[in-house]
């Protein structure tokens, strides 16, 4: 393929996909200017990879890995310091990544609050459990085992019961 092909291709995915950014940047950053930073991060290192992109594999599966890989760093990096990272090949990156997404209703919001809340692993675990991933998917993209997939949803589950169970009704 092209390299123009593939670049069309590319932003066909992810334009597909473009949920997954939201989700994401939204599971991991709080404010709106640092989500937009991650989703742009996000999407120079898909952009980077995408020529190794193994096409036999779910292009929202590689996306997902690639995206709480980056999701996970990025994190990791604004706690130790409030620096901000210079991105390449802005006004691509915009273009990609830039959709307001509707607001989520009110159970979402809930759900997302305690999901917050979680380490990173569990929280990258719960999102793609809320996306129907099933265990071996989610298992492949964060390289622990489809039993341990199962005995952690199982743990958090109960955590957001007792969570819910807790609050005060409105």
């Amino acid at each position: 393929m092209s390299p123009v092909g593939a670049q069309d291709r590319f932003v066909e995915r992810l334009d597909r996909h473009r949920g997954i950014l939201q989700k994401i940047s939204s599971a991991y950053c709080s404010e709106p200017a640092g989500r937009e930073d991650l989703r742009q991060e996000i999407v120079v290192q898909l952009l980077r990879g995408y020529p190794r992109f193994d096409e036999r594999m779910a292009f929202s599966t590689w996306m997902y890995r690639v995206a709480l890989n980056v999701a996970i760093s990025y994190a990791r990096r604004r706690r130790r310091t409030d620096a901000r990272v210079e991105l390449a090949e802005p006004g691509l990156i915009e273009t990609l990544s830039a959709s307001p997404a509707p607001p989520p209703d009110e159970r979402i919001e809930r759900i997302l609050a305690f999901v917050n809340k979680l380490d990173e692993l569990n929280r990258a675990l719960m999102l793609l459990y809320l996306d129907d991933y099933p265990h071996a998917e989610i298992a492949t993209i964060l390289g622990i085992t489809k039993s341990n997939v199962a005995t952690k949803i199982s743990r958090i589950k109960d955590r957001l019961k007792r969570d819910v169970a807790a609050r005060p009704t409105t």
